[in-house]
């Protein structure tokens, strides 16, 4: 298992691979994720589409092509990226059977299943946040 620092770093390669590992951003982005355990977690959630693929794989072991059923809008390239991020922060598993056509299977690990929780509660405030300005901006 990587180390705290090691995990910081693949994800600053892999979410940031276009932007200036020294610039201002990347620098706060970074003490943030130190400083901070909700900030962490909220930096390596971050992306259009991770919770969505989160979701996805709580009904278990799921193919590249059942998460494009899933998720429709997103492109093959946004999904593989955002697959990527995910299983560098650990929050996904990746197994490639050795088949041909190889057939390639992602999970939610361990750490992603106890945040699962976490996340509903997230939705439900989220939807009855959304409620709530909606019906504030109705009067």
């Amino acid at each position: 298992m990587q180390g705290s620092s090691e995990l910081l770093a693949a994800n600053n390669f892999v979410s940031m691979a276009k932007r200036k590992l020294s610039s201002t951003n990347s620098i706060n982005r970074e003490a943030l994720m130190k400083a901070c355990g909700s900030m962490y977690a909220t930096i390596i959630l971050s992306g259009r589409w991770k919770l969505k693929i989160i979701y996805a794989l709580a009904k278990g072991d799921t193919r590249f092509s059942e998460l494009k059923e899933y998720i429709p809008n997103i492109s093959d390239r946004m999904l593989t990226l955002q697959l990527r991020e995910l299983e560098n922060d650990q929050l996904i598993e990746r197994t490639v059977f050795p088949e041909v056509p190889p057939r390639v299977e992602y999970r939610m690990t361990e750490s992603t299943k106890k945040l699962f929780s976490v996340l509903q509660s997230l939705e439900k405030w989220g939807n009855e946040h959304k409620e709530n300005l909606s019906e504030t901006n109705k009067h």
